[in-house]
């Protein structure tokens, strides 16, 4: 006698739900069009003013968490991290090379207690240091 099985269920397969679009005037990335136009123009002043040259990658991961607590508690609004240029650097290199630091920078950002704080990271203006800075522009306190 053959056995029954159940009857199949069918199962509504839901779709991931979809981000809004960005607010009006306001990139995906948090800024809007006055701060990109700012930025291109090298209009924007630092307020904050972190210079990692000469130090090793240990001390200058510990001056660049340091050195956004500092920021965040004066409440600057745009952080200017000078690490020279980047340059093409081995994962386990320990800043034998030149551009080490640079290599690791947006890393440390994003895994730092301070990312959920940052609205958006750019390549500074050349007056700033082009390719070898970066400006980290935090979010309003509110």
């Amino acid at each position: 006698m053959p056995v029954k099985s159940a009857p199949k269920q069918i199962v509504a397969v839901r779709s991931p739900p979809v981000a809004p679009p960005p607010r009006s005037g306001q990139d995906r990335s948090g800024l809007d069009g006055h701060w990109e136009r700012k930025l291109r123009a090298g209009s924007l002043s630092p307020d904050f003013t972190l210079d990692l040259h000469e130090h090793s990658l240990d001390a200058a991961y510990n001056r660049v968490l340091g050195g956004i607590d500092i920021a965040r508690e004066t409440g600057a609004r745009v952080i200017l991290i000078i690490a020279g240029r980047e340059r093409p650097t081995h994962a386990a290199d320990r800043a034998e090379k030149r551009g080490a630091i640079r290599a690791k920078l947006l890393d440390w950002l994003a895994a730092s207690r301070h990312a959920s704080a940052i609205a958006a990271i750019r390549k500074a203006h050349r007056r700033h240091g082009g390719e070898g800075a970066l400006y980290v522009i935090l979010k309003r306190d509110r």
